[in-house]
């Protein structure tokens, strides 16, 4: 079912001034990137849809290092973690788990599944048929499960870190676009630059790095850094840019649909939480700009005339902060 993970002999996390946590967050990217290199902006980007209270998709080919990205964040943040292989095989209740008859008290007994933990790693998600993914959508909505008609509540600091194989590739099922929409960023790790490429084959970087990663947070600071982000400041121009890239989103006719209310309240919060790693108490457009492409790609669905540009720099052309 997974294997729950977390330093043991980790000393507890001092309390921190909002100021630290701040600058932590600048610390747990570089930390990051050495294990990660050359990817730094990936690895804020997925660090933003953390500190937004959103989940996190990592999408590419195998050997890239999604696992390995997910995984280091995971140390880096401090959380009890899971890390749950899906395969075609798996069942609902892999995930959520099981009542099991208790012979001695004569009742049924719930044995927890790995979703209930503070930050699922769910590998592979698109090799799961439709059924298990969609067993995901509640946890993800709403930080609960609902199993046999009783409610279990997750930890308040849960979230999902996905990874996915492309589709063309064998034994995988796209993902629902309800699933689709409840993940904050979709990311693509892409291949490293020679330079980058010639490290990793020289020792640096990579998997076996990972423990050398030591824990900066915890669930508290974690909350604590997510509730600073919900206050930063967002003045009217922003929210007004903001506007224009949903409405544009929803006239184009190069998109079948547009942005969902949902999604433009997530764009201003991952804008915020990129304005936060800048050390700064307020949002600029370019801070929206920056993490707009990992919102919108897996959101909008193109018409068949559309151009070769992407979602997001269609919608940047269309629309312009004042």
């Amino acid at each position: 079912m997974g294997t729950t993970r977390r330093e043991p002999s980790t000393p507890p996390i001092p309390p921190l001034h909002a100021r630290e946590l701040q600058a932590l967050a600048l610390t747990l990217i570089e930390r990051t990137g050495l294990v990660i290199l050359g990817k730094e902006t990936v690895i804020r980007q997925a660090l933003c849809s953390i500190l937004a209270g959103g989940h996190l998709l990592l999408e590419d080919l195998p050997g890239l290092g999604k696992t390995t990205l997910a995984h280091a964040l995971a140390r880096g943040l401090g959380l009890r973690f899971r890390r749950l292989q899906f395969t075609a095989d798996m069942l609902p209740a892999d995930i959520l788990g099981i009542s099991i008859f208790d012979t001695q008290t004569r009742e049924f007994r719930f044995q927890p599944g790995p979703i209930f933990t503070e930050i699922l790693l769910a590998d592979e998600i698109n090799r799961a048929p439709p059924k298990v993914q969609s067993a995901l959508l509640e946890a993800m909505e709403e930080r609960q499960v609902t199993i046999e008609g009783k409610r279990y509540t997750l930890p308040e600091a849960f979230f999902v870190i996905a990874t996915q194989n492309p589709l063309h590739q064998q034994g995988t099922y796209p993902l629902p676009e309800s699933q689709l929409d409840r993940f904050a960023l979709v990311l693509g790790m892409g291949y490293p630059d020679p330079a980058v490429e010639r490290a990793m084959l020289q020792g640096q970087g990579g998997r076996a790095h990972i423990d050398d990663i030591k824990p900066l947070l915890d669930a508290r600071n974690l909350m604590q850094m997510r509730h600073a982000v919900r206050r930063m400041f967002v003045a009217d121009r922003v929210i007004d840019y903001v506007q224009q890239l949903l409405r544009a989103s929803r006239q184009m006719p190069e998109f079948l649909t547009g942005l969902s209310p949902r999604a433009g309240l997530m764009l201003l919060n991952l804008a915020r939480a990129w304005a936060y790693i800048d050390q700064r108490d307020h949002v600029l457009p370019d801070d929206v700009q920056a993490v707009l492409s990992g919102l919108v790609e897996h959101r909008l669905p193109r018409a068949s005339t559309a151009s070769a540009q992407s979602s997001a720099q269609m919608l940047l052309s269309a629309a312009s902060p004042m």
